[in-house]
């Protein structure tokens, strides 16, 4: 079933299972999004590996919930893989997913086998910022900043050529559940993941887009540069939500990074 209730929030996840000796890998969308932005890649390694895909709370078609930190979507994480009995697995977290993936490391570490950490930081954005953003929501709705925001989502060769999709992908953002979304950019809002980057101890990559206005590259690379032998890579003619817009280059640097990781003898799926 696509629907699982864990801690009271009912959950939306597409879970497939393979063969072989390759971790779970679990992907944790942006903020705005749902599970869908995944859908080139999860096609691309379907069958390669396990995935797991879901919809953290307040998005997609996944509960509301309460949300005052990221420790709230950390937990949905944590009871998801538990659901699932995995033991080991390697967390692909974009923007606040990144920052879940690092708040789930930080809290059950034993658990995984390696981070792949795209388009995302140890903290994002001011304070300033993100009340700024929130207030404009609360006001006027999330269709008040969706131009805005769409412009850091994706190059302006996304937005000259491709406008069923931009309009897809409006359509996403806008459609979002209004206290999710505002509980979300909270939680973004106060995450700073600074001190414990530099004690992920697990093979990470991080990856950014080389136009995302979001989170630019140069952040992107101090977050790397915090983890301790973290690799650094730049997907050309991307901008935030690099999985959508350069769906084979992200899917080459998942496949090489996953065959660099030394997994047990033991396997999940």
């Amino acid at each position: 079933m696509p629907f699982v209730t864990i801690g009271g929030i009912t959950l939306h996840h597409r879970h497939i299972k393979a063969t072989g000796n390759v971790r779970p890998i679990i992907f944790i969308n942006s903020l705005g999004t749902d599970f869908r932005i995944w859908d080139d890649i999860v096609s691309a390694l379907d069958g390669e590996m396990p995935l797991l895909v879901y919809d953290k709370r307040g998005h997609g078609l996944s509960d509301i919930g309460d949300i005052s930190s990221i420790d709230d979507h950390v937990d949905d994480l944590s009871g998801l893989i538990d659901h699932f009995g995995l033991s080991k697995v390697v967390l692909c977290g974009m923007s606040v997913g990144g920052l879940i993936a690092q708040g789930f490391y930080r809290r059950r570490p034993e658990m995984v086998e390696g981070l792949i950490l795209c388009d995302t930081a140890h903290k994002i954005g001011t304070a300033e910022s993100w009340n700024a953003r929130i207030a404009a929501v609360k006001s006027k709705g999330i269709q008040e900043i969706a131009g805005a925001v769409l412009k850091t989502w994706f190059t302006p060769a996304f937005h000259a050529l491709r406008h069923p999709d931009l309009n897809g992908y409006w359509n996403m953002m806008t459609r979002q559940a209004l206290a999710g979304y505002i509980g979300t950019c909270a939680a973004v809002r106060d995450a700073d993941f600074t001190d414990s980057a530099r004690r992920i101890a697990v093979p990470t990559l991080c990856v950014a887009g080389d136009q995302d206005g979001s989170t630019p590259p140069d952040l992107v690379r101090s977050l790397a540069d915090l983890i301790p032998g973290a690799r650094f890579e730049i997907i050309g003619d991307a901008a935030h939500i690099s999985c959508v817009e350069q769906p084979e280059a992200l899917v080459a640097l998942i496949r090489d990074f996953i065959a660099s990781l030394a997994f047990g003898a033991e396997t999940d799926g």
